[in-house]
């Protein structure tokens, strides 16, 4: 082998290992659509990874079959010790999301109930894989839905999309360079790639590779940019504390993601993820418990995420949602199992909030899907085409690449 092409191979593998922590591109040949001045309006998704139950989220607590099949698990009634929090008259907030009401008071949080994705299936790994790459019942989608949604903005910032994970989410893979952030403090550690003389050997290496010269160099811009956000941000209001970093919460990302996009105006897409602690097969607990630990820990950090946001929260709106929901019943060990209909989450500036969305119809066993579960009446890719026509402006041709053989079918109006 001679010695160049062997140096070759060597540097592209320490690339390849350094890289993987920042950026992820796929080469296929897709680029990003009229590459132009970015838009002002953000999207943000946060996935809750293992299936929440949505019914004890947002509680349908004038329906009496919820409190007959829910036994030791439901929310009691609001005005009960421990009860819900009323929203509407019929339906009520689980009593861990108190730091939230103050945005429902605000019209700025919504829900959509019995909402999700319609290929049925008990699978964790299948129904993220469905939400994520946006074509229910095909798993070999190889882009997620967030990456092609990146290729139609007009938006060609080497930073337009970030997510904080571990590693890069299916939800962003694909052909469009995107920058991850896997805890926090990590992105200020340095790297080889970051030195003049690696820099140069890089450069040389790339210049030979015109399909992977243009992808290193985004993907290194990319670092650059948020290594100086990080390193220049105001002293008195760091982006990261000295005790956040190398602790990532949800609520510690949270304040770090707000931060970045304050100050980097170009990022208009990200996302984040609660992995663990949603699949309450066991204890679920009703007002306290297991469950409503994690709801008070999501609770506090999208409080975090919406004060850090400040100003350009008006112009932003996130999105929670689950892979699916919990059974209706409780089952012997005080838990829930794996179900299908789920309730989605939306806040924001320009959300139409105070209010429930969707087509609820209630608990009767002839209503349930299979008799056991809340149906699914609202496709999780109507809401989401809403937002995109709407808030991020895409015409149904951008629209139709971002959801392939996807038609909406349900108009909910709640963007203002």
């Amino acid at each position: 082998m001679k010695r160049r092409h062997f140096l070759h191979l060597a540097l592209t593998a320490t690339t390849s290992a350094c890289a993987a922590q920042w950026v992820n591109a796929r080469p296929t040949g897709s680029s990003r659509q009229n590459p132009a001045n970015s838009s002002s309006q953000r999207l943000i998704v946060i996935m809750l990874r293992g299936a929440v139950d949505g019914l004890n989220v947002v509680v349908p607590y004038q329906e009496a079959a919820y409190y007959q099949l829910r036994e030791t698990i439901a929310i009691p009634k609001p005005g009960q010790p421990d009860g819900a929090i009323d929203l509407d008259g019929f339906f009520g907030l689980h009593p861990a999301l108190a730091p939230l009401q103050p945005l429902w008071q605000q019209q700025s949080l919504a829900f959509v109930h019995a909402c999700g994705s319609p290929f049925f299936t008990r699978s964790h790994f299948d129904a993220q894989t469905y939400l994520e790459n946006g074509t229910p019942g095909d798993k070999s989608t190889p882009a997620g839905w967030m990456n092609r949604l990146l290729a139609v903005l007009p938006n060609s910032s080497p930073v337009a999309a970030i997510s904080v994970e571990p590693t890069l989410p299916r939800i962003l893979q694909g052909s469009i360079p995107v920058i991850n952030l896997p805890a926090n403090g990590t992105l200020l550690q340095p790297l080889p790639l970051d030195t003049p003389a690696y820099r140069d050997l890089f450069n040389q290496l790339y210049q030979d590779a015109p399909q992977l010269h243009p992808i290193y160099q985004e993907g290194r811009e990319a670092r650059q940019i948020l290594r100086r956000l990080i390193s220049a941000a105001d002293p008195e209001n760091p982006i990261l504390t000295a005790n956040e970093i190398g602790r990532p919460t949800f609520a510690n990302n949270a304040r770090q993601l707000a931060a970045l996009m304050v100050q980097e105006p170009q990022i208009q897409l990200a996302f984040m993820s609660i992995d663990g602690g949603w699949d309450t097969h066991v204890a679920q607990g009703g007002s306290t418990g297991a469950l409503a630990n994690q709801l008070r820990q999501l609770a506090e950090g999208l409080k975090v995420l919406v004060d850090g946001l400040g100003s350009i929260y008006a112009e932003t709106t996130i999105v929670v949602f689950s892979e699916f929901g919990r059974t209706v019943q409780e089952n012997l060990n005080r838990g829930t199992d794996h179900g299908y209909g789920n309730v989605l989450w939306l806040l924001g500036g320009k959300i139409r909030g105070g209010q429930v969305y969707g087509d609820w119809r209630g608990l009767a066993t002839n209503e349930l899907h299979q008799g056991r579960f809340l149906p699914i009446t609202t496709d999780f890719r109507d809401p989401l085409s809403t937002l995109l026509q709407t808030h991020l402006h895409l015409d149904r041709s951008r629209l139709s690449q971002v959801f392939p053989d996807f038609t909406p079918q349900s108009q909910l109006d709640f963007l203002s």
